[in-house]
């Protein structure tokens, strides 16, 4: 797994340069990941939307704020995403937003970002009940490369959330995905900061 990892972290990015190559591919008309289709492009547009309201609206709250001031270790946040996935564009720039120096005083976590489809090996290690399902942050000690946690796809609520909708409805579709969506917009990002704080304390 040690050398999965260290082969992952060398092909991994930055979150502005994440960024960037969503947008690149965009101006292009295709979007990340292996399989290209109308319908991904289209969720990759609508989540460049949301990562550019969410990086200028999104805060970590007070509290949040000095929990992460107050980590004893240093650590690298490794996040396993995609352009095209709603999950990711309600919670990267949450994770972008915890990991950000500029807002807790220190730097205590260096955030690196891979593609899903370019990293099968770390995605096989990280699986969620067999599914590759994404994102999904992986909790390593910075000196060390020891795997402390991970986090995702999504928060407690939002999971439950969905298989609620799947029992009653018997298919995850288009009305799921909005009530999914409504569910991101009021949460503010507070049971993702919440889940991943409890994780490394």
């Amino acid at each position: 797994m040690q050398s999965i990892i260290t082969e992952s972290l060398a092909k991994s990015h930055s979150y502005a340069q994440y960024r960037m190559i969503i947008s690149s591919l965009l101006k292009e008309g295709k979007s990340t990941g292996n399989e290209q289709s109308d319908a991904l492009t289209h969720y990759s547009e609508l989540n460049e939307v949301r990562m550019s309201r969410l990086d200028k609206t999104m805060s970590v709250s007070d509290e949040n704020r000095k929990k992460l001031q107050n980590l004893k270790k240093e650590y690298v946040w490794l996040v396993i995403s995609e352009g095209w996935c709603g999950d990711a564009a309600q919670i990267v720039p949450i994770i972008n937003k915890m990991a950000d120096s500029r807002n807790i005083g220190t730097v205590k976590i260096e955030l690196r970002i891979v593609f899903r489809d370019e990293n099968e090996p770390l995605m096989n290690i990280f699986l969620t009940n067999g599914t590759k399902s994404i994102p999904k942050l992986i909790v390593l000690d910075k000196n060390t490369l020891e795997v402390l946690g991970d986090f995702g796809p999504r928060p407690t609520e939002a999971k439950q959330l969905i298989l609620d909708y799947k029992a009653t409805h018997g298919v995850i579709d288009e009305n799921a995905k909005t009530e999914l969506q409504k569910w991101y917009l009021h949460d503010k990002g507070l049971s993702t900061q919440r889940e991943i704080l409890e994780l490394i304390s």
